[in-house]
């Protein structure tokens, strides 16, 4: 079943409670994903000259430390190293597939959860209430948030299997829903060289979406191939370093809501999630149309 949110600050002055509101919107919606739970949120971005990556071993005392002495003998830059239970998020020079390169390669037993200037990706199994409490997600802020909450139906129960997934540099994806011709799709990308890390086929849009925004294409005009190219139903919630976005399937079975203020926009699988929302009674409230491509940023929306 599923749910996602998402929460975008238009209001400056709103961006240190952040976490807090997104921790209650995630929270509302445990009943409909008990099983795992993740968000993306956007903040403190590094220079342009740096990333920032959140990498999950499961062991919660795992070396970190050792890990950046790693990385800086082979890359020649020291990390900043943020431990947050079995997750870190890592500061450092460079470009960030330099350094997904070096892991893969050296070290496969990690996983890169997110990786750009300003995301930060935390997701592990369990209750939402208790995801956002073991990453200190409610004292975070930022500027915009996407998350997920996850029943199993297609895949196992694994941290891995969590959403989000990362699309490309600061850029994630959540999905409610199912996509059919996931398998085919994950052939013919690997083919193009890109490489997976589950048999999700949430990772599948995921990485289906990189392939197009590194083709050239916009977000938007990326979410509207997939429209041609994903076969399935949907609701996809994407995160950007300026902002979201949402694509429901031409069937539009899955649920969704939007709700708008001059403050803030969220959207939720469903309103509970959005209830608490400071000034949720004078929002503009509808469901997303089929087959259109909402977009907000920091420059505007439609």
């Amino acid at each position: 079943m599923c749910g996602i949110v998402g929460l975008f600050l238009k209001n400056p002055a709103l961006r240190d409670r952040l976490g807090a509101r997104f921790a209650t919107m995630l929270a509302g919606m445990a009943d409909r994903g008990p099983d795992s739970a993740g968000l993306a949120v956007f903040h403190d971005p590094v220079p342009e000259s740096g990333c920032k990556l959140t990498l999950f071993a499961p062991d919660p005392d795992h070396g970190w430390d050792a890990l950046g002495s790693a990385l800086a003998a082979a890359l020649g830059a020291a990390p900043l190293i943020d431990v947050r239970s079995n997750h870190a998020v890592l500061r450092m020079d460079g470009t960030a597939h330099r350094i997904v390169d070096w892991l893969a390669a050296n070290r496969p037993d990690i996983r890169v959860m997110g990786y750009g200037r300003s995301i930060e990706v935390f997701k592990d199994k369990g209750l939402p209430e208790e995801i956002t409490a073991r990453f200190g997600v409610e004292e975070m802020g930022g500027t915009h948030a996407i998350g997920h909450t996850r029943m199993a139906t297609e895949s196992a129960v694994t941290t891995e299997h969590s959403h989000p997934f990362i699309a490309a540099d600061d850029v994630c994806l959540v999905h409610n829903g199912s996509l059919s011709n996931h398998n085919r799709l994950r052939l013919r990308l690997r083919r193009r060289g890109l490489r997976f890390e589950s048999d999700n086929d949430t990772e599948v849009a995921a990485r289906y979406f990189a392939h197009r925004l590194n083709e050239g294409a916009s977000l938007e005009e990326a979410m509207e191939a997939g429209l041609d190219d994903l076969d399935g139903f949907y609701t996809f919630a994407v995160g950007t370093a300026d902002g979201f976005a949402v694509l429901r399937d031409a069937f539009a079975c899955k649920p969704a809501v939007l709700a708008e203020t001059d403050d803030w926009v969220a959207m939720a699988s469903e309103f509970r999630s959005l209830a608490d929302l400071p000034g949720v009674d004078e929002a503009t409230i509808w469901e997303p149309e089929p087959s259109i491509v909402y977009t907000w940023s920091h420059a505007g929306a439609s």
